[in-house]
């Protein structure tokens, strides 16, 4: 055989091969389009526009009407907003009741977390085993049950006062008392550090261990460490898990009315309590619609403040200085 008739045969062959690579390439290509990233992101984006947007725009409507959910929306205006602002002294007291919750949970829950991160930072034998265990409360402490059991462990026979009898201290019943109602909800939710906890762990070990060894070269104590190395590494950590607490614990809404229903004398009617009541407890969705657009403002606001106030105090190692 020829060479010429060889090379017709091997070009024969090949035909279907490379036709079957071009069909391939061809499909490819389509799916390199910016079209199928679309196509894949669609289920979110339908979930994100029908049951966020819409559904925000339809209450910033119901917020400027009068609306019970049994008869149709009656437009009334700025009426919700100047009643709120103007007549609703209950209003007044749940913004209170939730400023309060929110500067004492969040301090003690954030200082809570980086100090358990910093004792499980250790190498030690069975420290996964103590991570998890550590960890586990925050999974299950914002259910109905843990709740309950946290009712019945500060009420006037619980467990807490026992254990105070068996110092001679005489307890009272913590939940049913004005003055420390609003603090067992804080120590419930201080005690679910577990997702701040990890983050910081994270944060920890990014800290290289040469920083800590120069200083310990230099004289540096382990307090001088933690306040000139650990802080200012870890300070956007600190920054990320301030904003996530700080929206969370406005939010807060399941342990105050399972353990203490806002009461007593309304020393623990947050925010979300009142807003509940009266969506769903007077039927006044109207209304409710207008406190929860003043709670979202609410918490763009302070959101906005921590993020101007980080120019101050976080530190970017890639840029060797403090920025916002």
């Amino acid at each position: 055989m020829n060479r010429s008739s060889s090379t017709a045969l091997n070009a024969a062959k090949a035909g279907p091969i490379l036709k079957k690579k071009s069909m391939l390439s061809r499909f490819l290509s389509r799916w390199e389009s910016p079209v199928a990233g679309y196509l894949f992101l669609a289920p979110w984006l339908i979930g994100l526009f029908l049951l966020t947007f819409w559904p925000m725009l339809q209450s910033l409507y119901f917020s400027f009407t009068k609306y019970s959910l049994l008869e149709q929306p009656e437009w009334t205006g700025f009426g919700n907003y100047e009643r709120i602002f103007t007549s609703d002294a209950v209003f007044l007291q749940s913004l209170k009741v939730t400023f309060l919750f929110v500067l004492f949970s969040v301090p003690l829950k954030l200082f809570a977390a980086l100090l358990i991160a910093m004792l499980l930072k250790q190498n030690i034998r069975g420290m996964s085993f103590y991570r998890t265990m550590i960890y586990l409360p925050s999974l299950i402490g914002t259910s109905i049950a843990v709740s309950i059991l946290w009712r019945n462990i500060f009420d006037s026979d619980g467990l807490f006062n026992q254990l105070l009898a068996l110092f001679g201290i005489k307890g009272v019943s913590w939940i049913t008392n004005p003055q420390t109602a609003l603090g067992t909800l804080i120590l419930l939710v201080v005690w679910q550090f577990g997702s701040s906890m990890v983050i910081f762990l994270a944060g920890l070990k990014q800290i290289s261990t040469e920083l800590y060894e120069a200083s310990s070269v230099d004289g540096a104590t382990r307090i001088r460490q933690f306040f000139s190395i650990t802080l200012p590494m870890l300070s956007p950590v600190i920054l990320f898990n301030l904003v996530l607490q700080t929206i969370g614990s406005f939010q807060m809404f399941t342990q105050a009315f399972i353990i203490t229903e806002g009461g007593p004398i309304n020393s623990t009617y947050m925010y979300a309590l009142y807003l509940y009541d009266r969506a769903f407890g007077r039927l006044q969705m109207g209304y409710a619609s207008a406190l929860a657009w003043i709670m979202l403002i609410i918490i763009a606001v302070c959101t906005a403040l921590i993020f101007m106030s980080s120019k101050y105090w976080v530190f970017y190692e890639n840029d060797g200085r403090k920025k916002g």
